[in-house]
């Protein structure tokens, strides 16, 4: 484990050695942002969405006192979605799609040699392929998280109100009350985060691929399942140092 923490140290401080022009640089991270966010939208949708309603129906499920406004449904839903269902569940459904795609795609250039033929051209292919990848992630993950949050939210009101079991203008109450802005920064520094470890793991799992076909789907479980792991240690971690 420590030689691979070492592999992936030196693999990040590759990204900058020989580093492309700015303009290529740009051009590749547009891509890369059209590759990681517009083809990511409609899963983010869905689960956020599907995980808000079911959030809310749950919370109704056991709020069975009397003595507790129905309002709060709306302010636990908010306060869930913001803090943790938003950042973390994106990123672990983005680390299964975006990970996966970039491991298996820079696997797939490592054993044709594709790698091989842009260092013999004299390009830093870790810096060209790799470091547009993370910038773009850097820029399109927390676009993606406040999708996630409103629509998480917006999935609680319609299941609420669809099953009966909230007034509109309760969840709108419990949505409105004790506000702390501050959560939606630290909902985004989660998505910052997040998005480094997806990005650089996954990517730092399909270039170091060596083998065959078989060694490409290996990476891409690796790469989902290290990203995963590291995921939910930053979630902690942040949640220790920032709340």
């Amino acid at each position: 484990m420590l030689q691979n923490f070492g592999e992936y140290l030196i693999f990040m401080k590759s990204l900058f050695a020989r580093a492309e022009s700015p303009k290529i640089i740009f051009n590749r991270t547009i891509d890369e942002a059209i590759l990681i966010g517009i083809n990511s939208i409609l899963i983010v949708a869905i689960v956020a969405t599907f995980i808000g309603a079911v959030t809310a129906v749950q919370i109704s499920y056991n709020l069975d006192n009397a003595f507790i406004p129905r309002s709060t449904i709306g302010f636990m839903v908010r306060e869930m979605t913001i803090l943790e269902l938003a950042p973390t569940i994106t990123s672990i459904v983005l680390a299964g799609k975006v990970g996966s795609n970039i491991a298996g795609g820079l696997g797939t250039m490592q054993i044709t040699e594709q790698v091989d033929a842009l260092e013999v051209m004299g390009i830093n292919s870790a810096s060209y392929l790799v470091l547009p990848k993370i910038i773009a992630s850097l820029f399109v993950f927390p676009m993606l998280v406040i999708l996630a949050m409103f629509l998480g939210i917006a999935g609680g009101y319609l299941a609420g109100t669809a099953t009966g079991e909230i007034t509109g203008q309760e969840y709108i109450t419990g949505i409105r009350g004790d506000f702390i802005p501050y959560n939606i920064l630290f909902a985004l520094i989660k998505s910052f985060v997040f998005a480094f470890l997806i990005s650089s793991i996954s990517s730092f799992r399909g270039y170091y691929t060596t083998g065959g076909a078989l060694e490409v789907g290996a990476a891409s479980t690796a790469a989902v399942t290290n990203s995963v792991i590291a995921v939910l240690i930053a979630d902690f971690v942040c949640a220790q140092l920032l709340l």
